[in-house]
């Protein structure tokens, strides 16, 4: 087997807390040897990394692809290659396709479609209930079996209280993990942007924030009740995040998800009806935002996301009330997330952390390390190199993108999935 090299890079391994100069040599897909400090390394091919980046490659467990039903969003080619252009070498797909991936035979399709692509790691999270209707329980078990990394019906919330609690019971027997986005659909009807005076003055229906937190009380109950693995999706409020503390303080072992663009942007960012920052959840309060960057620092958030979700053009050059919600961020993903390191001041380690080592922890995944035997799923990065986001030249279908024109720090130099270089 061909070994490669890379030397003289900047080890940052959230896993092991190792920050600082090093070297790894691959053979076979894997890594073989990891050598902090200057001792030199020996292969057949030998990469000088200059004092670069070297982390694990991000995993990101909140994708939407076009793939199957609206190919013309996104294919699950176009979303591998973004996610290898940024740093991304782990992706797993949301079940809010059509059909939706809610049985053994979807989540093999998406398995297989990613691997003869032959660029990232292409996973699959299952759906909770049939077809996304929140009432009838899914094929969990099978999907389990087949590969399915967790349940979730995406944005859409279980409002059935019982479906959501036989789901939970029923997942507990096999430890499966499920994930619910926290809300309370009665207080959010309509809503498109967050509670507040922006809204009111500019006549959008808002989201009071209580409606996460009551919507987080209901699930943590349901939680506590059946000892169900839990992901709580896209937590945005401060509030949300003192509920989450209390039930953690109780013993329970909830993890908590966030998005990159609820860590980045404030209600304010939506200015004149700017339909690339129509989200859902809504972009929040500039305290809320602080809120969140605060508990990535203090290691209370598990895993950051792109909550890549592209819409065409069409789709959101509307008002912005008519406008579809979400975001592309796959290939901004790293850069974004290190405006923590950069302006925020966050530990880079601390920055990483959730986007390699947290996810790959919660699903069980053999990633997201710098170690012997582990794949070598790489990211390699100027931390300093300035780009300016250019949504057109981006490799999503779609491209909206609410970090467009945005000045930004950290350039992705090369990506590496099983010891292949994919970009």
């Amino acid at each position: 087997m061909t070994t490669v090299a890379i030397v003289n890079a900047r080890l940052l391994d959230p896993a092991t807390d190792y920050d600082g100069p090093g070297g790894l040599l691959i053979e076979d897909g894997r890594i073989v040897r990891v050598v902090h400090g200057a001792s030199p390394i020996e292969a057949d091919q030998l990469i000088d990394a200059d004092g670069l980046c070297l982390a694990p490659g991000l995993i990101d467990i909140r994708v939407k692809t076009g793939e199957p039903g609206a190919e013309p969003k996104e294919t699950l080619k176009s979303a591998s290659l973004a996610a290898a252009a940024g740093g991304v070498t782990t992706i797993v797909v949301q079940p809010d396709t059509d059909p939706a991936v809610d049985d053994p035979a979807m989540i093999d399709f998406i398995q297989r479609r990613g691997a003869a692509l032959n660029l990232v790691n292409v996973r699959a999270a299952g759906a909770a209930t049939k077809a996304l209707d929140g009432q009838r329980m899914a094929e969990i078990g099978l999907m389990d079996e087949a590969g399915a990394l967790y349940f979730t019906d995406g944005d859409k919330v279980i409002v059935n209280s019982r479906t959501l609690q036989r789901v939970m019971s029923y997942a507990a027997a096999f430890n499966a993990l499920i994930a619910c986005r926290p809300s309370d659909p009665w207080l959010t009807e309509g809503a498109v942007a967050a509670s507040g005076e922006l809204a009111t003055r500019l006549g959008l229906s808002g989201s009071p924030a209580i409606a996460e937190r009551i919507g987080l009380e209901r699930d943590l109950a349901l939680v506590e009740q059946t000892g169900a693995r839990f992901l709580v999706d896209q937590i945005s409020t401060e509030g949300a995040l003192e509920t989450l503390a209390r039930a953690r303080a109780k013993g329970l072992e909830v993890a908590v998800s966030v998005s990159i663009n609820h860590l980045c942007f404030n209600e304010v960012d939506i200015g004149d009806y700017r339909t690339f920052y129509r989200l859902d959840p809504p972009l929040r309060s500039e305290a809320d935002r602080q809120a969140l960057v605060e508990a990535v620092r203090e290691g209370l958030i598990d895993v950051i996301t792109s909550a890549h979700a592209p819409a065409p053009a069409e789709d959101k050059r509307r008002p912005f009330a008519e406008a579809a919600p979400g975001a592309v961020g796959l290939e901004t993903l790293l850069p974004a997330a290190l405006t923590l390191h950069h302006e925020d001041g966050l530990d880079l380690l601390d920055v990483l952390r959730p986007l390699t080592q947290g996810p790959a922890a919660l699903l069980g995944l053999d990633a997201g390390v710098l170690a012997e035997g582990a794949p070598a799923d790489l990211v390699l990065f100027d931390l300093g190199a300035p780009i300016i986001v250019d949504a057109d030249a981006l490799h999503s279908k779609s491209k909206n993108s609410p970090f467009d024109g945005r000045r930004l720090q950290g350039k992705v130099i090369g990506t590496w999935v099983g010891g292949r270089k994919v970009h």
